[in-house]
């Protein structure tokens, strides 16, 4: 196929060779063009702190640079658009977040990056400095309000803190929570009903290891509240011990929207997270059983819809958020994704390159094998 951008936007798609360039025109023969990943569950002023063997630091420069580094990462791997965690209060009070704000600003133009507030207690006498320093953060420039309700002494008031905020600022809600206790997901699947511009949950881990036919009408009760719930294939993240993924086929059979994220990205809850999201595609269809599409569509329509972001596809009138992949079919393609190109904003904004050779090899050369993935057949 043809692909024409302008203006940010796909303009034009056609047969190959029956559109002409207006600008500079890009081969992408023997790639798949893929409406981009987002990535709807990072944690940045954690991410890259492994190395160091301990909490992670958070001084605000170095906040800030994992930030940056973490979302170029993310955007190498496809991800023109992040959603971070970023806890305020206790030590660090509002300073990572100025400083994640920061990155944001410097970031602007090559990925689109939301910050999500999220205290840690907010009920009680402790809860009250919580509760004032989540509105500043709001003030500031987070545009998600959310946290982990399993962390304090009332989950129930917690969240019901958290949807006041939200309503008074007309924000989104994107809590943390394990989901092992069906009553408490039922009270917050109960407040959340009906809350715009919509309430998104993850991990939700425990769901996986409870009785079936509770975890099914734990399901019912999310899909009849139009929560969204945001699994982690590649592992945990700093606002949940616990590990495991949601059962993610249980939840889509009950009409639950299911996007899929990257949670830790080399901190210590996962000292080995790439933050890809075509891995955490692969995941769920090697071990969850999804359909390669499916499991992709996790990764990018899910996920950008849990975003708040336009629907992306490679149609004209649509945006030019798209990722180019090696290879012939969507399976093979999650399987060895080494060669990408992202654009976003009709612009390419990333590179991955990967040759393969098999060198010396007399029945490499006789086999005719690819370097890197088939190359025949692509769009």
């Amino acid at each position: 196929m043809d692909v024409r951008l302008s203006g940010g936007r796909i303009e034009a798609v056609g047969t190959a060779g029956s559109l002409t360039a207006r600008t500079a025109r890009m081969d992408l023969s023997g790639h798949l063009l893929l409406p981009a990943p987002a990535e709807p569950h990072a944690h940045s002023d954690t991410a890259l702190s492994a190395d160091g063997g301990g909490p992670a630091p958070y001084a605000a420069r170095e906040v800030q640079r994992r930030t940056t580094e973490a979302a170029l990462l993310q955007l190498g791997h496809g991800a023109t658009a992040l959603r971070s965690h970023v806890r305020v209060g206790d030590v660090q009070g509002l300073e990572s977040m100025g400083a994640v704000l920061q990155a944001r600003r410097a970031l602007r133009g090559l990925v689109e990056l939301t910050v999500v507030a999220m205290p840690r207690v907010l009920t009680g006498l402790a809860g009250a400095e919580g509760l004032a320093m989540l509105r500043d953060a709001v003030k500031m420039g987070a545009s998600v309000v959310g946290g982990c309700p399993d962390l304090d002494p009332d989950p129930a008031g917690y969240t019901e803190a958290v949807l006041e905020v939200a309503s008074e600022q007309g924000c989104p809600v994107d809590l943390h929570t394990d989901g092992d206790d069906p009553a408490r997901l039922a009270r917050l699947a109960a407040m959340a009903g009906g809350l715009r511009p919509g309430v998104t949950l993850g991990p939700c881990a425990g769901l996986g290891r409870l009785p079936s036919e509770v975890a099914a009408r734990s399901a019912d009760q999310l899909a009849a509240a139009g929560v969204t719930v945001v699994c982690l294939p590649q592992g945990g993240c700093s606002g949940v011990d616990r590990r495991g993924t949601a059962p993610v086929r249980l939840l889509r059979a009950a009409g639950v929207r299911v996007a899929a994220g990257s949670g830790a990205l080399r901190d210590v809850s996962n000292p080995v997270g790439r933050g890809d999201p075509l891995e955490a595609a692969y995941l769920l269809a090697s071990r969850y059983g999804l359909r390669a599409a499916d499991a992709y569509g996790a990764v990018s329509s899910s996920a950008r819809a849990a975003l708040g972001l336009p629907e992306v596809r490679v149609e004209a009138g649509f945006p030019a958020e798209l990722l180019a992949v090696r290879g012939d079919r969507l399976d093979a393609a999650l399987s060895l994704a080494y060669s990408r190109i992202v654009v976003h904003r009709g612009r390419v904004v990333a590179r991955t390159s990967a040759v393969r050779e098999y060198c010396g090899s007399a029945a490499a050369v006789a086999l005719d094998l690819p370097r890197q993935g088939r190359t025949g057949g692509a769009s």
